[in-house]
């Protein structure tokens, strides 16, 4: 009886502490919901050069259109599990913004303690980590910004597919990927491995990372290198370095961003990204944002060409979680990197409304 007796209260005593351990553990639903109406002149409705004009309903113009599940669990002594899935929205037609990859922003399970977090799954690079708080848009209007489409590979416009990024259009995030995050005093320290899974190549579709940050005093700096391999091992390298500065009610931050991709044996693509603005906050319900990119390229065998690109964005809160905003851009083109057939200037015009929950 009494070893019964004793058998009851140790299985009590795990329940007990399992239950306390579960208290402490959650999972959350979150989202962003963008929508908002655009004019475009020398644009199409998915911003690339045209030679007309256009009108649409667009996802993500300020904010993108997302949702998302994050979880944690409590595993005693500090420790952490962690979780995390999103999938990218386009609002306007209900459809999911990748047709390949149902959860296109974040698949991936990880461990956190006070040595930091590991995680494991499809991520974003040390590029992407690095860009997000030294971006003079802030990271807004995704698809349109030079430093998450150049600079951090989201759009790079190769025709290849650089690591284990599932796709030929950019290298933003990594399927199969672990990545190292560790925070000490004002420093942020990260470091990525991307597997390429090819059989009997190690190195193809493989990837290389580290970055490091710093943040005292309302100033950040933040760096990052990353290194991208394609299925025949040629290589796609990119460096990002910036700052930026809260003052009171202003944000100043500016941003160099240089890539370079081995296309073809010998054949090579540099693309560089120099950028600045601010965010004034100039009421408590009403911020203003503008900032500048200016996009060089150099190809093997052609004539160098880029950009120069201005937005601008005003913003009115309504809630702490609904606000509308207004948009207006302006891009110049190069040496006919927008294609002979189209317009040398594009503008563009935006207004709309975004929620969070």
């Amino acid at each position: 009886m009494k070893r019964i007796i004793g058998a009851a209260f140790a299985a009590g005593t795990v329940l007990a502490s399992h239950c306390a351990m579960a208290q402490t553990s959650g999972v959350t639903l979150y989202g962003v919901v963008d929508l908002g109406l655009r004019n475009g002149s020398g644009l199409t409705s998915s911003n690339a050069p045209a030679a007309g004009s256009t009108r649409s309903l667009g996802s993500g113009i300020h904010t993108t259109s997302r949702w998302g599940v994050r979880g944690s669990e409590d595993l005693g002594g500090g420790a952490k599990a962690l979780l995390h899935f999103e999938s990218g929205l386009n609002a306007d037609t209900g459809a999911s913004a990748n047709a390949t990859k149902y959860f296109d922003r974040a698949s991936w399970v990880g461990l956190q303690g006070g040595w930091g977090t590991l995680a494991l799954g499809r991520q974003t690079t040390t590029l992407a980590d690095a860009i997000s708080p030294v971006d003079p848009l802030a990271m807004r209007f995704a698809s349109f910004n030079p430093n998450i489409g150049v600079t951090a590979l989201s759009q790079h416009g190769l025709g290849i597919q650089y690591g284990s990024a599932g796709a030929t259009s950019g290298s933003y995030r990594l399927d199969n990927s672990l990545k190292y995050t560790g925070r000490f005093g004002g420093f942020t320290a990260r470091a990525m491995w991307g597997i390429g899974e090819v059989e009997s190549q190690a190195s193809a579709l493989s990837s290389h990372g580290v970055g490091l940050a710093w943040a005292a005093d309302g100033f950040v700096v933040s760096g990052a290198y990353q290194s991208f391999n394609d299925t025949n091992k040629r290589s796609l390298d990119g460096t990002t370095l910036g700052a930026s500065y809260q003052w009171g009610s202003m944000r100043l931050a500016a941003n160099a961003g240089r890539n370079k991709a081995e296309t073809a044996a010998g054949r090579f693509t540099v693309q560089r990204v120099l950028s600045a603005g601010g965010t004034w906050a100039a009421t408590p319900w009403v911020d203003l944002t503008a900032a500048y990119y200016k996009v060089d390229r150099s190809r093997t065998g052609a004539a160098d060409d880029g950009y120069g690109r201005l937005v601008a964005f005003a913003e009115y809160k309504l809630s702490r979680r609904t606000k509308v905003y207004a948009e207006l851009d302006n891009t110049r083109w190069r040496n006919g990197f927008q294609g002979a057939a189209n317009k040398a200037t594009a503008t563009g015009i935006s207004a709309g409304v975004v929620h969070t929950f």
